[in-house]
């Protein structure tokens, strides 16, 4: 009798500890900061570490809510480095002298220098005819003519002013909303963009979602038609990727791509309307690991995503060394490309799922389909995408 009410004593003392180590592993917390950023907190979504220390896991990730909800930072437990920042921005302390507004700053230029801007009506660039006295240019946008900001031009003094990466960067979002439970901490919040400061067609609302929880950070951004004319959307998002161990030249790229877009140079980088296939060439990500970025220079849009049997296309960032990948899973069927920007003097990459390809309007895309998705009033697209963090190896 005695041994069976030990057994039964070590039994509960066993479940308990078990309780209380999951009660561990799976608390979440939802909290605003005190750093105002375009005139809202910061906000941050965390989660306890993990007890294993060969467990790698996303632990916290930092938002902007006052800049478009840039997804600022994006920070992990490495085995081997324990909690390591994987975005590339200075601490988010420094963010409010950065994206402030300044002439540097036209239009919120500088939130898609740092961290993971989202780019909405239209990612990446946009020509036009110039308008020196209005810094803007004049383009068709589906089939009316509007006038967008130029708020981006290459380093050379000829280079062309263009417009470049949408119109929400330096917008705040309104009724944000903090919640957290024992499997996630998580972030709503919407924006009624209108005609983005009379840049657009139509009417469009958005909302934002984002989620923290054990296997990884997901979010979602959702485009509403709501005004009475037919809206061209597309919708991106631009985040830098660091490499921990800063060491590019080992580190690789997967990109599940069959084709590129061919650019003017790389400068400009804007597109001649030419697709080739990657096969076979330095630009070939698609392998199972990938390949690695060795001196080569990218700014390129990447193509013909090749997808799993769930329909997702899953770009990845391996740093061997550091013994970490991240795995960018674009869960929307209308995302079709990745930008891909990794300077060869820089510890980072930027991979950058899209709908659209550059300048999408364009006549040099002879009839091809760009990815801007054309909302009917009342109709709506949702851009998603996933992050996990693993071991390399």
């Amino acid at each position: 009798m005695r041994q069976g009410l030990l057994v039964i004593v070590g039994t509960v003392i066993l479940l308990t500890l078990s309780c209380k180590e999951r009660a561990v592993k799976m608390e979440f917390h939802a909290r605003e900061l005190s750093v105002l950023v375009g005139g809202k907190p910061a906000i941050v979504l965390e989660r306890s570490l993990p007890q294993s220390p060969n467990q790698a896991v996303l632990s916290r990730v930092v938002l902007l809510p006052g800049r478009g909800m840039n997804i600022y930072q994006v920070r992990a437990y490495l085995p081997g480095l324990g909690e390591v920042d994987l975005f590339t921005a200075p601490p988010v302390e420094e963010a409010p002298k950065l994206l402030n507004g300044g002439p540097e700053d036209f239009y919120g230029n500088k939130s898609f220098t740092v961290g993971g801007a989202i780019l909405i009506p239209y990612a990446n660039r946009i020509r036009g005819r110039f308008l020196e006295k209005e810094r803007a240019i004049e383009t068709r946008i589906g089939d009316r003519i509007m006038r967008l900001p130029a708020n981006w031009k290459g380093k050379r003094p000829e280079a062309e002013p263009h417009a470049m990466h949408g119109l929400i960067l330096d917008q705040p979002f309104q009724n944000v909303q903090l919640s957290s439970d024992v499997t996630s901490a998580a972030v709503k919040a919407e924006l009624h963009a209108g005609n983005f400061r009379g840049h657009w067609p139509s009417q469009t609302h958005l909302t934002f979602e984002g989620k923290l929880d054990a296997g990884g950070f997901e979010f979602s951004v959702s485009a509403m038609n709501v005004g009475d004319q037919p809206l061209p959307i597309g919708i991106g998002w631009h985040p830098y990727f660091e490499f921990p161990s800063k060491d590019r030249r080992q580190a690789r790229l997967r990109i599940p791509a069959r084709s590129r877009a061919l650019v003017n140079n790389y400068d400009d980088v804007f597109p001649t309307g030419d697709v080739v296939p990657v096969k076979g060439t330095p630009y070939d990500f698609s392998g199972p690991e990938g390949a690695p970025l060795g001196e080569l220079f990218l700014d390129d849009c990447f193509l013909e995503l090749e997808r799993d049997a769930q329909g997702r296309a899953i770009a990845e960032v391996i740093d061997p060394k550091a013994n970490y990948r991240m795995k960018i899973i674009a869960l929307s069927p209308d995302i079709r490309a990745f930008q891909v920007y990794a300077p060869v003097e820089k510890t980072f990459a930027a991979v950058e799922p899209q709908f659209n390809l550059a300048d999408p309007f364009s006549a040099i895309w002879k009839g091809r389909d760009t990815g801007m998705v054309t909302l009917q009033p009342g109709q709506s697209v949702t851009y998603r995408v996933r992050l996990e963090v693993a071991p390399a190896k």
